[in-house]
C-alpha cells in the first residue's frame, strides 16, 4: 500500500483518487471547492478543503511523503503551475500534472515533472493504474479484475531470471518476451531478462499486484 495525493477534484482528478482508493492505496485529496471534497469525502482516505497553491499548507499535509503527486487543477493554469513549483521546492520526485493547453505542457515540460496528462488522451483510470504498477506501459481489461498488461523491464530487474521473476505470481500467463526486434512466444524459463525487455502477461489483478511489488 502507497500513499498518494490528488490535488485539484473535479470529475477528472476525482476518478483518479477513487481508482487509486480502488486499488488498495491511502489518498488524500485537496481542493479549494467545498462541494468537490464533500462529493468525495466518503470514497478516499483524507479529503481536504485547502489552497494548494499556498506551500505552507502542502507542508502541513506532509505531501512531499507522498509516493506520488497528482496535479489535476482544471481551468486555473496559474494554480497549477504555482503548485507544481512549490512541490517541486519540498522535493517532491514524483509529479504528474493535468495540461489545459499547448501553453500549459510547454511550461509544464519546462519544469521537469515526471509526466503530463492531457485529459482527452489519458482517461483517470489508466492514469491511477499506471501510477499503482510502475512496470505497467499499456494494458487492456478482458472483464472485470482480469487484465492483459504490457510491462517493460527496467534497471532493477537488468539480469534476473524469467522463471525468478514470474515465480512471485505463478498464476499469470506470460503470452510473449520482445527484445528489440525479435518476438518469443515460447519463453525459456532461464531466461535472463534486459534492461528495455517487454513482456505481454496476463492475469488477474492480486496476481498482478504481487508481480508490481518486484519492479518498485
Amino acid at each position: 500500500m502507497a500513499q498518494f495525493a490528488v490535488i485539484g477534484l473535479g470529475s477528472f482528478g476525482a476518478t483518479i483518487a477513487t481508482e487509486l482508493v480502488g486499488l488498495n492505496h491511502d489518498v488524500i485529496g485537496i481542493d479549494i471547492n467545498k462541494k468537490f471534497v464533500e462529493n468525495i469525502a466518503e470514497q478516499i482516505t483524507h479529503a481536504v478543503i485547502a489552497d494548494a497553491t499556498d506551500d505552507h499548507v502542502l507542508n502541513e499535509l506532509n505531501i512531499q511523503n507522498c509516493e506520488a503527486v497528482v496535479v489535476a487543477i482544471g481551468e486555473d493554469i496559474e494554480a497549477s503551475i504555482l503548485c507544481v513549483l512549490h512541490l517541486k521546492n519540498m522535493g517532491v520526485e514524483k509529479i504528474w500534472a493535468k495540461a489545459k493547453s499547448k501553453a500549459h505542457h510547454m511550461i509544464l515540460t519546462h519544469l521537469g515533472i515526471s509526466k503530463i496528462i492531457h485529459p482527452e488522451e489519458d482517461m483517470g483510470v489508466r492514469i491511477a493504474q499506471s501510477l499503482s504498477y510502475p512496470m505497467v506501459s499499456r494494458y487492456m481489461v478482458l472483464e472485470d479484475n482480469h487484465f492483459l498488461v504490457k510491462v517493460e523491464i527496467k534497471e532493477k530487474l537488468h539480469g534476473e531470471r524469467f522463471n525468478h521473476l514470474m515465480n512471485h505470481a505463478p498464476e499469470i500467463k506470460t503470452l510473449l518476451h520482445k527484445r528489440g526486434k525479435e518476438i518469443l512466444y515460447s519463453i525459456d524459463p532461464n531466461l535472463i531478462l534486459q534492461m528495455g525487455d517487454v513482456l505481454v502477461v496476463e492475469g488477474e489483478l492480486e496476481p498482478l499486484r504481487k508481480l508490481s511489488a518486484r519492479f518498485k
